[in-house]
């Protein structure tokens, strides 16, 4: 075995374990027990750092010997942050606001080594713009993709991506919700072998 660290993902998502999965490194999930609300005045940036790094403390209380993944997404369009929508009818409202308009989503990374206490954190950007769509288009992306526990309700690894007319950003991966670059240079600095 190239290292001897347990890897934990503190999360249930399936999309951010299909995107661990591509690093060919063994890792267990667990379900972090955080409240997600935004903390009054609290920037979108820093409330995706504070439940990163909260999930992946809340992970550290099962695995005291482990290096520890949480993360977080927070979409911010014109100064209103996005959680994820939860509901259709949360949904319709996310995707309206949203179209015609470029939305920051800050996708926070945490890797803590639970038997140090050392943590690193870090934010990838990324902005999507979204088309003029009209309210049956919205309504029928939300019939057949249904992405009610997506922030900005659109799945850009999905039919979300028909939704956008532009997105850049620091990693694509980062959009899906786990920023793989920055992933690969924490765990280095924890002297994870990748390759």
């Amino acid at each position: 075995m190239l290292n001897s660290k347990l890897l934990v993902l503190a999360s249930t998502s399936i999309y951010r374990s299909e995107l661990l999965k591509r690093l060919q490194i063994p890792f267990e999930t667990i379900a972090p027990e955080v409240d997600e609300a935004a903390l009054p005045d609290e920037s979108a940036r820093d409330t995706s750092l504070r439940l990163a790094l909260a999930k992946a403390k809340a992970a550290a209380k099962t695995y005291p010997d482990a290096l520890i993944i949480g993360s977080d997404q927070v979409a911010l369009l014109e100064g209103v942050q996005l959680g994820k929508p939860l509901s259709h009818e949360n949904a319709v409202l996310q995707l309206s606001a949203m179209r015609g308009r470029t939305t920051c989503f800050y996708t926070a990374i945490a890797l803590l080594n639970s038997k140090t206490g050392h943590a690193q954190t870090a934010v990838a950007e990324n902005y999507v713009t979204l088309h003029m769509l009209s309210d049956a288009e919205i309504e029928g992306y939300l019939q057949k993709e249904q992405p009610y526990h997506c922030a900005g309700s659109a799945k850009s690894e999905g039919l979300g991506i028909a939704l956008m007319s532009s997105m850049s950003g620091d990693d694509p991966n980062a959009l899906i919700g786990l920023p793989l670059i920055l992933l690969c240079q924490m765990l280095k600095r924890e002297n994870v072998r990748l390759y």
